[in-house]
Parts: C-alpha cells; structure tokens; sequence
C-alpha cells in the first residue's frame, strides 16, 4: 500500500497557490519489462487530478528495450489516451498544456529511460518525437553506446555516438534527461548540448550519498545551461524511509541554493506499490547496487496527495508564492519552450 499521504489539513492560501499554479509531476513510471504490478496504471492517473496536478510525463521505455518494443508501447500508450480522451490529452506542444488545463483533463508527456530503443540510428529520434517522446534518458544505471551509467564502477563518458545524439535531441527538439546517468558522461552531455537539459528526477547527494543522486557540480552545470532537476521522491534517494514533505523540501531547498531557484521541479516518480518493483529490483544488482544489502528495506514513495502539504511547507519556510509557482510546474514548462520544436 502506499504511504498515508500528508497535509491533509492545508491552509486557505497554500490551497489557492495550489489551485491557479501549473503543476508538473516529470515521471511516472507506467511499464516496467515483464509482469510487474506497480499499480502504476492508467486509471491511477486519477490521484495526480485529485490532487491538483495538471502534467504528468509517463515513462514508456528505454533501455530495457528494443526499437520495435518501444514503437510498440507507443502505439499502446496513445491507444489508452484515446480511450480516455475526456480525462486526459497527449501533450505535443506547450499550447497542448494551457488546452489541457482550460479543459479540464490531464495533460499527458511521453518518454523514454534510456536510448537502448534508438538502436544506434540517430534518425529514428525524429520518428519518436513525431509519435510524442519528449524526453529521454542518455543511459539506465548502466553503460550503453552513448554512454555510462551512475551504477557503472567507471563512467567512460560521453561515447562519439553519445555526441550524435545529443545533436541529433537538439535539433528535433526532444529532451536530453540525464538521471540515471553517469557523472562524467552527464557533464560531457551538458558540455556538447546546445540545448537545456532534465535531471528529471534526482535529489542531493551532499544530503544523501545515494548513487542515483546528483554532486553539486552536475547541479550548477545543468542550472548553466537553462535547465531543470526534478526532486524525486524516492525514499532511496530522498534519504527518508517515510517519503515526508520535510524530505523532499530538504532537497528542494538544496537544489536552489546550489543551482536556483529557477532550476527546480518535481519528478516523484511515484510508484504506488512499491513492494514489486523492490522484488524486481533485487534481481538486477548490477542495475541497483543497493540491493546486494540483505538488509536493504525495498522502495517507498511520496504520493501525489502530500502535494498541498508541501506548497505549504514552502510558504511556511518563506518561498514567495512565485517561487513555488516555479517549482511546482513554471520552470518545466520554461524549459520545454527552449527545447520543443513543436510551439507554441
């Protein structure tokens, strides 16, 4: 079961803040390869409009899949967004999130963890933007052509196909995310890129040495080139087995000291039965080193719902409310305006 969420008691402005800003969740992961039940379905999507969210960005695939796999859930995922086209609408433009909000439904992102899919052919990327993907990851813990993993013991960098992907992203207008990816090869990324760039759900490593999370050099480098970290809410990476509200301000409020305050998002990557994707995750150690520890406790997550007590948490620790407009969905959206092709 999912954590209870918290805040269920607000005040009246951190309800209104919530109500008139655009909210922008950057990961929720719905497929996983084989049969695991996250709960991550698309009927759950109902909890983030419960909870005032107005974009959610699904994971789809990467590198645990082929280019015909990937095409495939492509074809599954708009199949399901057509069958609910009254609550939710795929995002393809920045124009799609203000039609998204104005009609009351959902707006939906689509992308991928990892290029895996792309088979080594640049040219495809232009095919997936053209279905939706507007993002993706460079590498999935683990090295590939373009290049390392933040699980690898050694980070080779960025590969020379690594550089032509990152062009390629660049001029069609699809996202480099760089979580999950090595140090080294997310710095040579921002170095090549011409473009801003996601760390589109990671958190601190100086408040929690976690793998997965980002050193003070990758914050500032991504903060230099206009971009956006989303502040996961991964007990694993928040460094906080209950997923609080206090957690993920922590590492909200250590993001914009290091980077600023226009360089923070939310990218919960919510999962909301965590205990099987804990399973799945201890049958891959090279992918999620973590888990060679017997006692390693599994997952647990933040859940949509504590989103009203964490605007209120800001306003009480004295973030203006157009600071908090800007991390809870203004600085995504300024970024995909810098990136997408598609605009307005």
């Amino acid at each position: 079961m999912p954590l209870q969420p918290e805040g269920s008691e607000v005040s009246p402005r951190a309800a209104a803040l919530l109500q008139s800003a655009l909210v922008w969740d950057n990961v929720f992961p719905i497929n996983l390869p084989g049969d695991v039940a996250l709960g991550n379905t698309w009927d759950a999507l109902e909890r983030f409009r419960g909870a005032g969210v107005d974009v959610v960005s699904i994971t789809l695939a990467g590198d645990n899949h082929n280019i015909s796999q990937a095409f495939t859930l492509c074809a599954w995922a708009r199949r399901q967004l057509l069958e609910r086209e009254n609550r939710l609408l795929l995002v393809r433009r920045v124009s799609d999130i203000e039609k998204a909000r104005s009609t009351h439904r959902l707006g939906i992102i689509l992308h991928f963890e990892g290029t895996r899919c792309f088979e080594r052919d640049p040219s495809v990327i232009e095919l997936f933007y053209e279905i939706g993907i507007r993002q993706t990851l460079i590498a999935f813990n683990r090295q590939n052509s373009a290049g390392g993993g933040c699980a690898d013991a050694q980070d080779p960098g960025l590969t020379p196909y690594g550089r032509r992907l990152v062009g390629e992203m660049n001029r069609v207008g699809m996202l480099v995310d760089l979580s999950h990816t090595g140090h080294r090869t997310s710095l040579d990324a921002m170095a090549v890129g011409t473009k801003p760039v996601l760390f589109s759900h990671s958190n601190a490593y100086a408040l929690c040495p976690s793998f997965r999370n980002l050193k003070d050099d990758q914050i500032r480098a991504c903060a230099e080139t206009g971009g956006v970290v989303g502040v996961s809410g991964s007990s694993e990476y928040l460094g906080d087995a209950a997923c609080s509200n206090e957690a993920l301000f922590r590492h909200i409020d250590y993001m914009a000291e290091i980077g600023g305050i226009e360089h923070v998002g939310l990218g919960l990557d919510v999962v909301f039965e965590p205990e099987a994707l804990s399973e799945w995750a201890r049958g891959r150690p090279d992918e999620w080193p973590m888990t060679r520890d017997p006692a390693w406790p599994g997952f647990r997550y933040a859940v949509p719902e504590q989103l009203p007590g964490l605007t209120d948490l800001m306003l009480q620790r004295g973030y203006s409310e157009s600071h908090i407009r800007k991390v809870l969905g203004e600085n995504l959206l300024r970024v995909c305006r810098a990136a997408w092709r598609d605009n307005p």
